[in-house]
């Protein structure tokens, strides 16, 4: 099965779309910065391009040369961007650290990468780097955001834009610029580091093309007005949030930052954003917590939110149909919208014109659930590797289940053993320092092996798995994990669930229940514990537990169906190696750290 977007944007630059934009547009709030509750610092073009200039002169003033390497550790702030630009305009390569990485965890990447300085964020960022700087010895420069830090750096971001202040003559900016269009299609712009869910992290070598193909592709298939906000809450050195910053400066669209993700629900109604992207687990959060309000209301309120719902889910089959409702759907529709749904949008702000999800597959169900409520979530799929968009959903085609089309200029086909293999400017130029891992991930004719097993249909591509996260069992039996976790997922009780099995007699599943409703639930029951632990050693709790996750695993195959369930005290997490800063579960490193409990699953004999 064969796909391809339409014809490939013309080549172009990261620096080119950041001065033509600047050129473009003049908004007084190109970035807007949370300040305090409510309170939102605005920041020009006009602001940005001074800044980014004398940034960028301040570090040639510090010996910084064209194609060395500054890495970023930073929360999402202005300050990212601006470094992020201020590099790219000086011909410099930038390398971002997810700001949530253990100190033990960074020296790796800067050694790596050869990173002769690094900007850090605040006080916290600072110290890190204080505690592994003697275990990275190439480290010239540590250069601090917040002026607090600067006690634990060598400078901070104000010294070097007064060192470039105090060369910005005009000849200096206009030597600046031409520089900064002097950089070509091919110039490596950045190298972000994977995840690592299969080991050592690789730096991922992407080019200014990479992104300026892929940012062009995206803003003709979404079209912006130049009168739009967006909430940008993940993390920017994910390749995700990245090349969204970059189609927001490209179409003029005010970029609200958010330095955490507990404080995404309240600027959503502060900022009222007009788009906003994430990964499923924020779509996850809203969709159990629309459900908890529901069932924790009176019995005429839980009536009026099954019957809505009910009513929506008619009018989404109907709109997903190609027909338009009847007369009197359409009616019932405008009622449960203005009872049930209208709270849910308020919620986001009330302008959210759709959502875009990535990162990782999106349930069906929960999509379907916000398409019925009338707020859209265009999913979409790529990698580190790819730019990453392969393919997105567009309004103008929309499929649940899927993740789109693939966009322009990328070609997609699936090999003979169902991987997604995909052709393109999008590609990577390769790994850095790791030409094998290259030649393995990309063959001779260019085609990028994605490691995901799909199908193409009507053009519209559908995932199904990882290849090398499928679960064989000892019986020879292949289950995709992915789906029925997903389908878990969305029951109220459920926070996280992984399913282990491989090379075992069946597949077991580890629980971490959201101990929220959980909690609720036994305290309506009237049971009594002191911690997690006890709570779940009650036989009450676990019957519970195990009817919930239970009715959500209808329609699978007796193989596919997990035999045992063990309920967990803690969330997988980024600190513990279980889940990489993106959010994905590393299954291996999870099957390692509870071998004892999964091994007691599988000592008592279970009818397969």
């Amino acid at each position: 099965m064969y796909a391809r977007g339409g014809p490939r944007p013309p080549e172009g630059t990261l620096t080119s779309l950041f001065l033509d934009a600047l050129r473009k547009y003049d908004k007084p709030d190109a970035m807007l910065h949370r300040v305090a509750v409510n309170s939102w610092r605005p920041i020009s073009h006009r602001t940005i391009h001074e800044r980014v200039r004398r940034i960028a002169l301040g570090l040639h003033e510090l010996g910084i040369a064209r194609g060395d390497r500054i890495a970023i550790l930073s929360e999402n702030r202005p300050e990212w961007a601006i470094a992020d630009f201020a590099c790219l305009t000086a011909g410099l390569t930038d390398v971002p650290i997810y700001p949530t990485l253990p100190a033990e965890q960074i020296p790796y990447i800067l050694n790596d990468s050869g990173a002769v300085a690094i900007f850090v964020s605040n006080l916290a960022q600072a110290e890190k780097i204080a505690t592994i700087r003697e275990q990275v010895p190439g480290l010239r420069l540590v250069i601090a955001f917040d002026d607090s830090a600067r006690a634990q750096s060598d400078l901070s971001l104000a010294d070097v834009e007064s060192r470039g202040a105090g060369i910005d003559t005009p000849a200096a900016a206009e030597a600046w610029e031409r520089e900064a269009r002097a950089v070509k299609p091919g110039d490596l712009a950045t190298i972000i580091y994977t995840s690592g869910t299969t080991g050592a992290p690789k730096g991922v070598m992407l080019s200014h093309d990479n992104f300026w193909s892929n940012v062009r592709a995206t803003a003709d298939l979404l079209p912006m007005s130049g009168s739009e906000v967006a909430l940008s809450f993940l993390p920017l050195c994910h390749i995700f949030e990245r090349t969204g910053d970059y189609w927001f400066f490209l179409t003029g669209t005010s970029i609200a930052y958010v330095p955490s993700f507990d404080l995404v629900p309240i600027c959503m109604q502060e900022v009222r954003p007009t788009i906003a992207m994430s990964v499923p687990r924020l779509y996850e959060k809203m969709y159990a917590r629309v459900l908890e309000n529901a069932l924790s209301g009176s019995g005429t309120k839980k009536r009026i939110f099954f019957w809505a719902r009910g009513v929506a889910d008619r009018w989404a089959d109907e709109k997903l149909s190609g027909r338009e409702p009847s007369d009197f759907l359409a009616v019932q529709y405008a009622i449960a919208q203005r009872l049930v749904f209208s709270k849910l949008k308020a919620r986001t702000g009330g302008r959210l014109r759709y959502f875009v999800s990535g990162g990782a597959p999106l349930a069906n169900e929960i999509n379907k659930f916000f398409y019925a409520a009338g707020l859209t979530i265009l999913e979409g799929y790529g990698l580190t590797e790819t730019s990453p968009v392969i393919g997105v959903n567009t309004p103008a085609n929309f499929r649940i289940g899927t993740i789109g089309k693939p966009v322009d200029g990328v070609e997609v086909q699936i090999a003979a053993d169902g991987e997604i293999l995909t052709r393109g400017p999008h590609v990577m130029k390769g790994y850095w320092n790791k030409p094998e891992a290259t030649a393995e991930a990309i063959n001779g004719d260019g085609w990028f092996h994605t490691g995901d097993i799909g199908v193409i249909e009507d053009g519209f591509i559908r995932i199904t798995d990882r290849k090398k996260d499928i679960i064989v069992t000892a019986g020879g039996k292949n289950i995709a994990p992915q789906p029925i976790e997903n389908l878990i997922k969305t029951n109220k009780y459920v926070s996280q669930a992984v399913m282990i099995g491989d090379r075992r007699k069946f597949p077991v599943l580890l629980v971490v229940p959201n101990y929220d409703n959980l909690e609720k639930w036994a305290a309506l029951k009237g049971l009594l514990w002191t911690d997690r632990a006890q709570l779940l050693q009650m036989p009450t709790v676990l019957a519970k537990m195990d009817k919930e996750v239970r009715k959500q695993l209808t329609g699978l195959a007796s193989f596919e169906t997990p035999k045992k369930i063990a309920l967990l005290e803690h969330d997988f997490t980024v600190e513990s190696g279980e889940m990489t800063p993106t959010l994905k579960v590393k299954r291996r490193v999870v099957d390692q750290n509870y071998k004892a409990l999964i091994n007691a699953l599988y000592e008592e004999e279970v009818a397969v």
